[in-house]
C-alpha cells in the first residue's frame, strides 16, 4: 500500500505539469490566431482602402476625359456650322472647295492632336489609379517576406 501512496502524488504532479503545458500551448495558439486574424483584418482594410482610392482616381480622371471629349465634339460641331455658313455664302465652286479643304485639314489636325491629348490623359489616369493598388501589393509582399523569414 505504501507504493500506491507514493505513486499517487507523482502521477498527480505529472498530470498538473501536462495541464500547465497544455494551458500554455493553448494560450500561445490563441495569441497567434488572434494576431493572425488582426493582421488579416488590417490587410483587408488596407486593400479595400487602396481599391477605393484607385476607384476615385479612375472616376475623376475619366470624368475629365469625358468632359474633354465633349468639349472637343462641341467645338467641332460649331466649326462645322461655321463652315456650312461659309459654303452657303460662297460665290464660286472654288470658294466651296477651298472652304471644304481648309475645314478637312483643320479637322484632321485637331482630331489627331485631341486624340493624342486624350490618350495621354487616359494613360496618366491609368497610372495614377493603379498606384495605390501597386503600393498595397508591394506592402503585402514585404510583410509576407518578413513573416516567412
Amino acid at each position: 500500500m505504501t507504493q500506491k501512496r507514493k505513486s499517487a502524488p507523482a502521477s498527480t504532479q505529472g498530470y498538473e505539469e501536462v495541464v500547465e503545458m497544455t494551458k500554455d500551448q493553448v494560450e500561445k495558439a490563441s495569441t497567434a490566431a488572434l494576431k493572425g486574424y488582426d493582421n488579416f483584418a488590417a490587410f483587408n482594410k488596407e486593400s479595400a482602402d487602396a481599391f477605393t482610392k484607385a476607384s476615385n482616381v479612375w472616376a475623376k480622371g475619366f470624368e475629365a476625359v469625358g468632359k474633354a471629349y465633349f468639349d472637343f465634339a462641341q467645338n467641332s460641331a460649331q466649326e462645322s456650322v461655321e463652315v456650312a455658313k461659309t459654303i452657303m455664302g460662297a460665290k464660286t465652286i472654288a470658294d466651296v472647295v477651298d472652304a471644304e479643304s481648309a475645314f478637312a485639314k483643320s479637322s484632321f489636325d485637331k482630331g489627331v492632336a485631341e486624340s493624342t491629348r486624350l490618350s495621354g490623359m487616359s494613360m496618366k489616369i491609368a497610372n495614377e489609379a493603379t498606384a495605390p493598388i501597386q503600393a498595397q501589393f508591394s506592402a503585402a509582399a514585404e510583410k509576407f517576406v518578413k513573416s516567412a523569414a
